[in-house]
């Protein structure tokens, strides 16, 4: 495989990035690049949008029409970009404290008005950026700087949220699964709808430090033997399946859009004035 099949998707005077040696989000980078590819998608269509972490850096490299954002405000941009734009595909790129936390609220409701956008969470477990602070996802018990004893919380299932909330495609995968993932995520952006494709990575800096897997390896060989596909998980009891990370395809489904019924509301306002606007 040539180098510049992918390459030519970045900007790479931008490089070095950020991202410390062995983060996933570069894994996450590529299988997003990869997907459009894949798809042969038009970049000059394609609009990337994100808040602030350290996933939320990637916008700086792609080269695409791009956007970074106010922390958790993602969702809501990229919903005025497919409002003005809606040949556009528009794609919300950002980590689970941006998305569950202070954006939690655009995520829910953006699901619930089956908005026609792309959500890629990056889920790492913890606020790597800013110092490795807890996140909505943390799982109970497990340490960051804000919990040296523990986490006390229940944390967020994202895939559940996402389903509740009546996202209709929803995902999961992990960057050590990266086939699966490039997958999920062009099927994400071939869905008309709401699409969320959670993919768990690593943040080896604070949460594996924390949690004893500080090699960027650790964690990616306890996705690998703590993942089970949907498939399976299917036929396991809550308690076979315990903490272990289900991977696959929860939902897929082809219904309005809020695009659909914006359109048509548009339409009747138009035909009650008697006439057409640009």
């Amino acid at each position: 495989m040539a180098i510049s099949r992918l390459t030519k998707y970045l900007r790479q005077d931008r490089m070095p990035h950020v991202w410390c040696p062995g983060c996933g989000n570069g894994v996450i980078m590529k299988a997003f690049v990869d997907a459009v590819d894949r798809e042969s998608l038009d970049p000059d269509r394609i609009a990337v949008v994100s808040g602030i972490g350290c996933s939320s850096r990637v916008t700086g490299y792609l080269n695409f029409n791009t956007m970074h954002t106010l922390h958790g405000r993602a969702i809501a941009f990229a919903t005025g970009v497919k409002l003005a734009r809606p040949e556009f595909n528009v794609i919300v790129m950002g980590g689970d404290g941006d998305m569950m936390a202070i954006g939690g609220n655009h995520f829910i409701h953006a699901c619930r008005r089956n908005m026609d956008i792309t959500t890629i969470v990056f889920n790492n477990n913890i606020y790597g950026m800013t110092g490795g602070q807890y996140s909505p996802t943390t799982p109970t018990e497990k340490i960051a700087s804000t919990s040296p004893y523990g986490n006390v919380e229940n944390s967020f299932d994202l895939v559940k949220v996402a389903i509740a909330a009546g996202a209709t495609y929803v995902a999961r995968s992990t960057v050590f699964h990266y086939a699966q993932a490039v997958q999920f995520i062009r099927n994400g952006l071939k869905h008309k709808g709401m699409a969320v494709i959670e993919i768990m990575t690593n943040c080896h800096t604070y949460y594996g430090r924390y949690n004893n897997l500080s090699k960027p390896q650790d964690i990616l060989n306890y996705f690998k033997t703590n993942t089970i596909q949907l498939s399976k998980a299917k036929t396991m009891s809550p308690e076979e399946i315990g903490d272990k990370i289900v991977a696959g395809e929860f939902v897929n489904i082809d219904t309005e859009t809020y695009i659909d019924r914006y359109e048509k509301m548009r339409e009747k306002a138009l035909a009650a004035e008697g006439g057409e606007r640009e």
